[in-house]
């Protein structure tokens, strides 16, 4: 039996500390071709994230990755970021290199396109911050849906928000997007917070993060711990969540993750729970089922995942 050809995919994020830790999975794992990283405004400012992102991939030593930047705001025009959580920088308590990975020219709608349009296979989209970027594609190129494997997104909720009550921070940042997107008839696979805030990192996490040896580990296991502060300080969580990587895990790793098939609408208008997820578990609306919903994560070998692929990536410049 041959060796599996890695799934192309295009990360598009909004760097912030968990989305640093999907760049290097989806890097290092062989299961994934990473043709690029676009940016979305979402943790951070649209210049901040996308800095961040230049300066991920100088520490990991990623110098050819292409970057592109992309919506600075919703689709409305709003714009809502998460200081409280990442820091106005998007990366507090991170000490990275100054980038040396260049910024595309193209805005990263355009290079997205272009990459479906030159792929010999179908291409994953992993979108880990707000959906904005994602459904400008598919509104002003749907001649590339076809070149569209599936998208697999970080965003969303059974119950619980994390912004609002009942709206997680990815989908209250541009429900119109995420409206968009879960209308498209493309497979999708939702991680949300059922299935993130399973991924957190306990005192074992960083134990084994602090020895590998390298300067890429230590600058990570200090960006984790002032997260686990915010998220401590703020939620009550014994430790950080890295929600954005279980996206990336679910692509390289199919397995990982527990799903089942559910109908998922967006609020759009509720005065109380607008960017609330609306997950039809129990099939009670009669919808069609139009998304797979990850419940359940394997955490043992999704930290396995996280912890080889900052090994692989340790000797980069930093």
């Amino acid at each position: 039996m041959g060796e599996l050809t890695p799934v192309p995919v295009v990360l598009d994020c909004d760097p912030g500390h968990d989305d640093m830790f999907a760049i290097l999975l989806a890097a290092a794992h062989p299961a994934i071709d990473l043709l690029a990283v676009t940016t979305v405004a979402g943790n951070g400012t649209l210049e901040a994230v996308t800095l961040n992102a230049r300066k991920i991939c100088t520490a990991a030593g990623l110098h050819d990755m292409i970057i592109a930047a992309g919506a600075d705001r919703a689709l409305n025009g709003a714009q809502g970021t998460a200081p409280e959580i990442h820091g106005e920088s998007a990366l507090d308590g991170t000490d990275l290199p100054e980038p040396t990975v260049p910024l595309a020219d193209d805005d990263a709608v355009t290079v997205m396109a272009r990459l479906l349009r030159e792929s010999p296979r179908p291409v994953t989209i992993a979108p880990t911050g707000p959906l904005t970027n994602i459904a400008t594609l598919l509104d002003r190129h749907p001649e590339v849906k076809p070149k569209i494997e599936r998208i697999v997104f970080m965003g969303g909720t059974t119950g619980r928000g994390n912004r609002h009550p009942l709206a997680e921070f990815n989908i209250w940042a541009d429900p119109e997007a995420a409206d968009l997107v879960l209308r498209s008839g493309l497979p999708l696979l939702m991680c949300g917070l059922d299935v993130t805030h399973q991924a957190v990192a306990g005192p074992e996490v960083f134990d084994r993060l602090r020895a590998v040896e390298g300067t890429l580990p230590a600058v990570l296991a200090a960006s984790l711990a002032f997260y686990g502060t915010t998220y401590r300080e703020i939620f009550g969580m014994p430790g950080p969540p890295l929600h954005d990587p279980v996206a990336i895990a679910a692509i390289a790793e199919p397995e990982i993750v527990r799903c089942v098939e559910a109908s998922v609408v967006v609020e759009l208008i509720g005065e109380h729970t607008r960017g609330a997820t609306v997950v039809d578990l129990y099939k009670v609306t009669g919808r069609p089922a139009n998304v797979q919903v990850a419940l359940e994560l394997d955490r043992e070998r999704f930290w396995d995942l996280i912890l080889d692929a900052v090994a692989a990536l340790a000797g980069g410049d930093g």
